[in-house]
């Protein structure tokens, strides 16, 4: 199974700085059996981030991880961007991202970050908070869930 990394990052898509967070959340999906090419740097914002994840979907993606844009900066855009792309939220998964990310900090409660499913292709489109440690542990709380979520996608039975 494939899956992307989308990192939305004015910084990093600059070359000011490298991206720290795409690599190491690449690393972990490899290591659970997802097929992975670098990550796509774009910078923040709705339309870039928008593209970024069309372009995972289109390369053969069916699971689709952001990182960074769920705050509330100006830029951070990146659920807006989710929303114009996926067919259906599914807010429980945001819901249990955010409240795992409280037991490791406070500041979890303040992602925006969404998830959602692409019915078309059958793709799964999570929003993980720019930090690397924020985001590994939301894709860490994300793993066991989502070969069931992919299933159903593809048809399964419940």
């Amino acid at each position: 199974m494939r899956a992307a990394v989308v990192t939305a990052s004015d910084r990093a898509a600059s070359g000011e700085r490298p991206d720290a967070t795409g690599p190491a959340l690449i690393s972990r999906l490899v290591e659970a059996g997802y097929a992975c090419d670098a990550a796509i740097v774009v910078p923040d914002g709705e339309g870039s981030v928008a593209d970024g994840i069309r372009r995972a979907i289109d390369t053969g993606a069916r699971l689709v991880v952001t990182t960074g844009g769920t705050g509330v900066g100006p830029r951070d855009r990146s659920p807006e961007a989710t929303r114009t792309v996926i067919d259906r939220e599914v807010p429980g998964l945001a819901e249990l991202l955010r409240r795992e990310g409280a037991a490791s900090t406070p500041m979890a409660a303040l992602s925006r970050g969404i998830v959602g499913v692409v019915d078309g292709p059958g793709a799964v489109i999570a929003n993980l908070p720019g930090s690397t440690r924020g985001a590994a542990e939301g894709l860490d709380t994300l793993l066991p869930l989502l070969p069931h979520v992919l299933d159903q996608l593809a048809g399964g039975d419940h």
